[in-house]
């Protein structure tokens, strides 16, 4: 009998001109492991073929070999539980173990429970649904009613389905015209990086507007376009009337304006 020389994954075997039913007979007398690996490297194709076909619906951070690697689990227990006498074929009897390892252990990447992605799915396909049929977007209480659930309920499915889910940051986002793979990471946005260029144009911006002007007035400025705060707050704070606080911010954005006009004719007169 040839032998195996390694574990699974690097395996040889060598030559055997045996027909494969002979092989399954032996197996099943002795459980050999080399006559195990022997069958396993007949039947891999199938593993292989198994996982391409679940790849292509998956995201691309998902690495086809980590799939390959659940479904050869799946093809070991195919062989193990592999009846010879009930005369199926083993191509046929195997390929569901596969698709069900693989599938598992995608399962076991993802910790956003099954009802909630059944559900997510269930709103989606309701949505296309209603979009198809009144020819616009429908609104939330129509696909609640096409769902047949109260607004509450919906609302905690909406909540459920946005539930945080991994993105590889390798993961293509587009292809440029120079076949150049453009990833996540490439387009990320990094909401605490300050970009110097605004900052300098914001204080740039914050001195021409205030310049020339007083203390009171300035202050009514920063705290209403800057704090955000409103014209009562800003009068608690400068210890005048909200009415005084309106009428001294009209007057700074006539004044504004005047001087705006003016630089933009001086710009115009250098440009000629």
């Amino acid at each position: 009998m040839a032998k195996a020389r390694a574990s699974f994954g690097t395996t040889y075997v060598a030559p055997d001109d045996r027909p494969i039913e002979d092989v399954w007979k032996e197996y099943k007398k002795t459980y050999s492991e080399d006559l195990r690996n022997r069958l396993m490297e007949r039947y891999l194709q199938l593993v292989k073929c198994n996982a391409e076909r679940i790849h292509t619906k998956l995201p691309d951070e998902v690495d086809v070999d980590d799939l390959m690697s659940a479904g050869v689990f799946g093809l070991m227990d195919a062989i193990a539980s592999f009846d010879l006498e009930r005369g199926v074929k083993f191509e046929t009897y195997c390929s569901p173990r596969i698709r069900g390892a693989i599938l598992d252990q995608l399962r076991a990447m993802d910790w956003v429970p099954r009802l909630v992605r059944s559900r997510s799915s269930q709103v989606d396909q309701a949505r296309k649904s209603l979009q198809m049929q009144l020819g616009r977007k429908p609104t939330d209480d129509e696909i609640a009613t096409k769902l047949k659930v109260n607004p509450e309920e919906f609302a905690k499915i909406r909540r459920d389905a946005g539930t945080v889910g991994v993105v590889s940051l390798n993961r293509k986002w587009y292809e440029t015209d120079s076949n150049k793979d453009v990833r996540e990471i490439d387009v990320l946005e990094d909401r605490k990086q300050v970009n110097p260029f605004s900052v300098v144009q914001r204080h740039d911006l914050k001195d021409l507007i205030t310049k020339g002007l007083s203390r009171a007035e300035r202050l009514i400025v920063i705290l209403y376009y800057y704090e955000q705060m409103t014209m009562k707050e800003i009068g608690m704070t400068l210890d005048l009337s909200e009415s005084r606080v309106s009428q001294m911010h009209s007057s700074i954005l006539a004044r504004l304006k005047a001087k705006l006009q003016h630089r933009s004719k001086e710009l115009e007169e250098e440009v000629e």
